[in-house]
């Protein structure tokens, strides 16, 4: 990833943070070690209050970081952007964070407001570059990695529910591979879950030669045998470096088509695959199809509590790998 070296290489680089092209929002970036580190955004506040300013600060205080970019999204009625990066700004340099660049955002136009030089950054801001010819478009593309979406609603609508998704065929096919979780015969329990874990095999083989979700039955096995917190936590940990991509464009496509009732354990693994690759937005949007699946399903709470804790992703990628021998372990009856 480039450096950020300068307000116009900020302002292309945050929607390839984020996800999506923000609109109405503040952006928070931790920089440590010279490198990019968390990524936040929220709504713009009508008001904030310290407490509010606080639970900001200690994102970055958990981040480790040294410095801070910050970006205000200004809506077209408000021209309070200075005075809340400056308030922001401010309460990050108690703590020892250094404010590296700081730019509001509005009408269409971007200006620093620390810069001073106005050969770079004119009193009266530049026009807004167009991201799909700056270099982090090229390097993403090169790297095979999507461009942003136009807009929130196009994040979200990228992990919806697709047409036919809650058929009462589809919804009964899928219902035949779920797992009891009240079955108490470990054999049968073991054999079931082992299915599970060879069904993710194979359809991940089905995404790896091109066919994507094509066969119906073995997309309707997974996702019933998803329904097993153990066949789950595999799910969660079995990617690496190497097929992150390959996984993750498959776990999208089953939430797209689990049926209600299925869908909280595919979500919490986009959520969770997504705030693990940096998209924070993504992750917590598919946090929310977990809830409204399952309000009380217990990893979309604990998952809720991680992103807004602000907990480094390397640290919840560490957390998983842990996770995961215990998970083959017990599906495969394995001795730790």
């Amino acid at each position: 990833m480039p450096t950020l070296t300068s307000a116009h290489d900020l302002i292309t680089a945050v929607p390839f943070l984020i996800g999506f092209k923000p609109a109405d929002s503040l952006v928070m970036i931790s920089i440590r070690g010279g490198e990019i580190g968390m990524a936040m955004r929220i709504d713009i506040p009508s008001s904030i209050s310290t407490d509010e300013i606080d639970m900001l600060v200690q994102h970055f205080r958990r981040d480790e970081a040294e410095s801070a970019l910050l970006v205000a999204y200004m809506p077209t009625h408000r021209n309070d952007g200075d005075l809340l990066l400056i308030t922001i700004g401010a309460a990050l340099m108690r703590e020892g964070i250094s404010i590296q660049e700081s730019i509001v955002v509005a009408d269409g136009r971007y200006r620093s407001i620390i810069c001073r030089d106005p050969s770079c950054c004119p009193p009266h801001g530049l026009t807004m570059p167009t991201i799909e010819e700056s270099q982090y478009a090229a390097e993403h593309v090169i790297a095979g990695i999507p461009m942003p979406y136009e807009n929130i609603s196009e994040l979200i609508g990228s992990i919806s529910s697709s047409a036919g998704s809650d058929e009462s065929d589809w919804c009964a096919q899928v219902s035949l591979f779920a797992i009891d979780e009240s079955l108490d015969d470990e054999t049968e329990l073991g054999i079931l879950r082992r299915d599970g874990v060879d069904a993710m095999q194979l359809l991940l083989d089905e995404f790896r030669i091109g066919r994507g979700p094509t066969d119906r039955n073995l997309c309707a096995r997974l996702i019933g045998r998803m329904s097993d917190v153990q066949v789950r936590d595999f799910a969660l940990g079995i990617h690496d470096e190497d097929s992150y991509d390959l996984y993750f464009a498959m776990w999208r496509e089953l939430l797209r088509i689990a049926p209600p009732g299925f869908i909280a354990p595919i979500a919490c693994i986009v959520a969770a695959m997504a705030y693990e690759g940096g998209d924070g937005a993504l992750a917590q949007k598919a946090v929310d199809r977990a809830i409204e699946d399952g309000e009380s399903y217990p990893l979309a709470g604990l998952l809720r509590r991680v992103f807004n804790a602000g907990w480094p992703p390397q640290s919840f990628a560490q957390m998983r790998a842990d996770l995961h021998p215990r998970v083959v372990a017990t599906i495969f009856n394995e001795g730790l």
